[in-house]
């Protein structure tokens, strides 16, 4: 090991300064294929040649598990991920640090409490009916970007759920913003330095007109909550908007808190999910057999809640469990060292960045058997829970895990009941560009027919 990375001491392997050079071109355009070369070449926990502040991978399944659970005190989201992400959010609770989160989760848990999610069926059931109608609309046999309609019947799940309105006339607007926002806020990430938000650079003319589309979409969904409901009991509630509002009402929260909020869940809450969704249809359209057990699963299940629904698709679960462990929507989480700590016989010091990510995780050797393959079955089985992240770990683990699953799995399971999904002739896989989440370059371009 080296003694020092452009003088800052070093307390762990990694690449030196010539080798990030050489690197730089592969860095700004896939940060995570330049994360896996890095573990792979230099191992599970690795100082990078950066002085301020002090940066490290973890990618061991007992320091990420410090990182996010067992330490996770320690680490705060002080970073320039969650920094340049609150450009979009605010301070959402996606990107609040530790005393806001505190005091905002209580207001929004109630929103994903087991008994409400059971009204997330008929929700669910009719954004994937009006999405098979539009994507059979289209010409039989012919090549149809999946991609964009799962983004369009995540928002509306959302907008109908958790907002309780109709954003379907606004799906393809809002659906643009949220993406070219959030390229914006990738850019940003990946340059320590960046001109503040006034300055008119083109980068800033479309994140400011990006959120002025996403700042009316939630000002009509405030003004909409409001006219039907404008007095409404916290404990007789029926969505998410309606927990902010009460909580506006008892000075919980403001105006602005009620905007961040909204926004990060119209990006947490459906395009992560779309992602994920788009992915899973890709998997199984290059694995035929196993996207017909799907659709025989899908055609012998009829619970009507959640538990009874969700425990009749076994596989089809599996399936999703196996596209987020390939393609974890999430695939950064970073966090910020307060005081020093010591992972895996590595001291970390004050102050540090330290990277996790559920990608790599997702692919380590030692943790998962033929990590590259699409192999759902292994879901089918006991399989390692706690070295499988992909909504995160800990206090801070993403608050709609169980929506996004009964989403995902309700969605995977209608589309492949109705229609069989092929990639076009020499066709395969699209490659991935991993922005805020994990995104199929140029969308997922697939043959859609009708099951016999």
């Amino acid at each position: 090991m080296p003694d020092h990375f452009l003088g800052t001491p070093a307390t762990a392997p990694g690449p030196l300064g010539p080798e990030m050079l050489k690197d730089f071109a592969l860095i700004r355009r896939n940060p995570l294929e330049f994360l896996f070369k890095s573990w792979r070449t230099h191992g599970d926990v690795i100082q990078f040649p950066i002085p301020k502040p002090p940066t490290y991978l973890v990618n061991s399944p007992t320091g990420v598990r410090q990182v996010l659970v067992n330490n996770a005190k320690n680490y705060d989201k002080l970073t320039i991920q969650y920094r340049a992400l609150s450009l979009v959010t605010g301070n959402g609770l996606l990107t609040a640090n530790t005393d806001l989160w505190r005091e905002r989760r209580p207001i929004i848990q109630p929103a994903f409490h087991q008994k409400v999610l059971d009204n997330l069926i008929p929700v669910t059931r009719r954004a994937a009916d009006r999405m098979l109608s539009d994507i059979e609309g289209e010409v039989a046999g012919s090549v149809t970007d999946i991609d964009q309609f799962m983004l369009n019947a995540a928002l509306e799940v959302v907008g109908e759920f958790l907002f309780g309105s109709d954003l379907s006339e606004d799906a393809n607007a809002i659906t643009a913003a949220t993406l070219e926002a959030l390229e914006i806020v990738i850019k940003r990430a990946r340059v320590p330095l960046s001109p503040p938000k006034a300055v008119p650079t083109p980068g800033n003319r479309v994140l400011k007109r990006s959120l002025r589309t996403l700042d009316a979409a939630v000002s009509s969904i405030v003004k909409s909550r409001e006219s039907v409901n404008p007095k409404t009991n916290p404990q007789e509630v029926s969505n998410l908007v309606d927990l902010l509002l009460a909580a506006r009402r008892d000075g919980r929260i403001d105006l602005d808190g009620i905007r961040d909020e909204i926004v990060t869940f119209i990006i947490a809450g459906h395009e992560t999910v779309a992602s994920a969704l788009s992915w899973s249809i890709a998997l199984l359209a290059a694995h035929p057999e196993k996207q017909n057990r799907v659709a025989e699963e899908a055609r012998g299940s009829s619970g009507q809640t959640i538990d009874s629904k969700i425990a009749q698709m076994p596989y089809t679960q599996a399936v999703f469990n196996e596209t987020l462990r390939l393609y974890p929507p999430a695939w950064l989480i970073t966090r910020k060292a307060i005081d020093a700590d010591c992972i895996d016989g590595h001291d970390i010091p004050a102050g540090a960045l330290v990277i996790t990510s559920p990608a790599l995780l997702h692919q380590h050797p030692d943790i998962w058997s033929d990590p590259d393959a699409f192999n759902p079955e292994r879901f089918l089985d006991s399989y390692p829970r706690e070295s499988f992240i992909p909504f995160g770990a800990g206090l801070r683990q993403c608050i709609g895990k169980d929506f996004a699953y009964v989403e995902g799995v309700m969605i995977l399971a209608s589309l492949c009941e109705r229609l069989e999904f092929a990639f076009p002739a020499g066709e395969g896989l699209p490659a991935s560009d991993p922005l805020v989440t994990i995104r199929p370059v140029g969308g997922v371009k697939l043959r859609a027919n009708r099951r016999s």
